[in-house]
């Protein structure tokens, strides 16, 4: 659907109010500079030409932006002192982000960023600040309208972003998973240390309760340190929390089929729009914490737009595996070529990974667990029992789309023992140049506390755990699709975890790594390339005479050659 061309336009006049405010708190400290000059020098009406200065600067903004949309692009003009026009091919059009802080939302106005899936430097957006809030949604419609040609709709006209069903809503109990991550001490460090910066330290130290700690006050002590570092998590929980509700607050996640529209904030609303046609996968981020807590946070894997572009935060498993589903059965579409191709394998009930290829007899009775470890989900009802009779197990392994529930659960496959020796010495190996340290002064003379030969021990355990635990994170699967695309399913990390769900027709190419310790452990790390998220995402430490089966399994006939 094409616009007419259309006449430069400019913004709303509104913003004469608008700019003023947000070029004085741009140059609050230049102008509290000035009030103090003039307020010494005897006549302070001069600290007020600077202030008239920056305002006027703001003012003249709005006189010399303006935009125009026609049928190919869209143009953006500003610049007071050096002009600049931005031309955006409407093709090219990836997102639409609207935003608006309190300032904007009280004067109804919003402001309209251009996504095009290219990294730009600041100030090279394409930023229209700021439309009235009734022109946002037609003009976010026609700006987007290129994306109807992906969808079976017959209308005339793009459906609206803002319709749709919605396949996620924010819960107030889900705040309860913000202290969970690492938000609230990234939010809460810089503030501790601008504290210190100004004499917290020499505060603390000079207060009569330390000065009365002496030699012999250990027990004293250990109550300051444990009161310091319990309220240390508790004002780095309450930044994880402010944060959560002032960034997360009201989300809805709609699903029109054609583009995917996210609204949330507190203070600072913002909508975003993407295209799903540029859809390609999902990222599960599972950090430790939050693994403990049965939560997850839900990230998009998308051609142009941000590498980790979040759907769901910190969430419960079960809401970030309903949102992936229902993002996956209302756009999935099987096409014909690809049903007629893996129609013998669906017959044979294919399912699972790229070793899953069961031939069973629709007149075998099968129990659930053989059905589970190949990917087959067998609801369980009351009256279910181990033995899943044989009239019904061909149609559980009848052919069926996969579901989010499905890419977040279905087991993967480990890497052998070769890779857990791997995890293992990679951990270890400090600890043990540690202890030779150790040795070598203790032999020499230096005497240690016996308390330091005790440090490597608990090291050492404490980090064989995590060793053990990265082991047990580390997986793939594929998963043949039998109504849509095949799978690559890989996770790895263990304080960090990414479930990582990529379809195949989103890969565009493959490299196969060894490093000088993964060619004699027989290991390799593979990595499929991609336009999308991440750019690569990788299959750590598989054992490589299953690389080329990998391959073959997710893009047949693209195993390529050896450089």
């Amino acid at each position: 659907m094409s616009a007419p061309v259309t006449d430069w336009q400019r913004l709303d006049p509104r913003m004469l109010l608008v700019y003023p405010v947000t070029e004085i708190v741009k140059y609050i400290p230049v102008l509290l500079g000035t009030v103090i000059v003039g307020t010494t020098s005897g006549n302070p009406m001069w600290s007020l030409i600077p202030v008239a200065l920056v305002a006027a600067y703001g003012v003249a903004r709005w006189f010399t932006t303006s935009f125009r949309i026609d049928a190919d692009h869209v143009q953006l003009r500003t610049g007071i002192l050096q002009r600049r026009k931005l031309s955006v091919p409407r093709s090219r059009i990836r997102s639409v982000d609207v935003e608006a802080d309190l300032l904007h939302r009280v004067l109804g106005l919003a402001v309209l960023e251009i996504g095009t899936g290219k990294q730009t430097a600041k100030g090279e957006e394409f930023k229209l600040d700021a439309l009235d809030t009734r022109r946002i949604p037609p003009l976010r419609t026609e700006l987007l309208s290129h994306t109807a040609e992906h969808t079976e709709a017959t209308e005339d006209s793009p459906p609206d972003a803002e319709s749709g069903m919605e396949i996620g809503h924010w819960q107030p109990a889900w705040v309860r998973y913000a202290p969970l991550s690492l938000t609230g001490l990234a939010i809460f460090a810089p503030l501790l240390g601008l504290a210190a910066q100004y004499g917290l330290i020499g505060w603390i130290s000079r207060s009569s309760v330390v000065r009365q700690l002496g030699d012999d006050s250990a027990t004293g002590v250990a109550l300051v340190v444990v009161g310091l570092t319990v309220l240390s998590l508790v004002l780095v929980s309450l930044a994880a929390c402010a944060q959560y509700l002032a960034t997360w607050f009201g989300l809805r996640v709609l699903d029109n089929g054609a583009t995917l529209h996210l609204r949330h904030g507190l203070f600072t609303a913002r909508q975003i729009t993407l295209d799903l046609a540029r859809f390609r996968g999902a990222t599960l981020s599972e950090p430790l914490l939050l693994r403990a807590a049965r939560a997850a946070q839900l990230e998009m894997i998308m051609t142009g737009e941000n590498p980790r572009q979040k759907v769901l935060p910190q969430a419960p498993r079960a809401a970030v595996e309903r949102t992936l589903d229902e993002l996956l059965r209302t756009r999935r579409r099987p096409r014909a070529s690809e049903g007629a191709e893996r129609a013998p394998a669906s017959a044979a009930g294919s399912v699972g990974g790229s070793d899953a290829v069961v031939a069973w007899s629709a007149g075998e009775s099968r129990s659930v667990g053989e059905l589970r470890s190949v990917g087959v989900s067998v609801p369980l009802t009351k009256t279910s029992t181990p033995e899943v009779p044989s009239s019904d197990v061909a149609n559980i392994l009848a052919p069926q789309p996969i579901t989010g529930a499905t890419l977040g659960t279905v087991p993967l496959h480990q890497h052998g023992p070769a890779a857990r020796r791997r995890r293992y010495t990679r951990a270890l190996w400090p600890i043990g140049v540690a202890v030779v340290v150790m040795v070598v002064l203790s032999v020499t003379g230096t005497s240690l506390p016996g308390w330091a030969w005790g440090v490597p021990v608990v090291l050492a355990l404490v980090l064989a755990a995590l060793a053990e635990d990265r082991y047990r994170g580390l997986g793939h699967r594929v998963l043949p699709g039998t109504t849509g695309p095949t799978w690559l399913i890989t996770r790895r990390g263990s304080l960090d975890r990414n479930r990582d769900c990529l379809e195949a027709p989103g890969i565009i190419g493959w490299t196969v790594r060894q490093t000088f310790w993964q060619r004699r452990a027989g290991l390799a790390t593979i990595v499929a390339a991609t336009a999308a998220g991440r750019k690569g995402y990788l299959v750590v430490d598989i054992p490589i005479d299953q690389a080329a089966e990998l391959i073959e399994a997710v893009t047949p006939g693209r195993l390529g050659y050896r450089h």
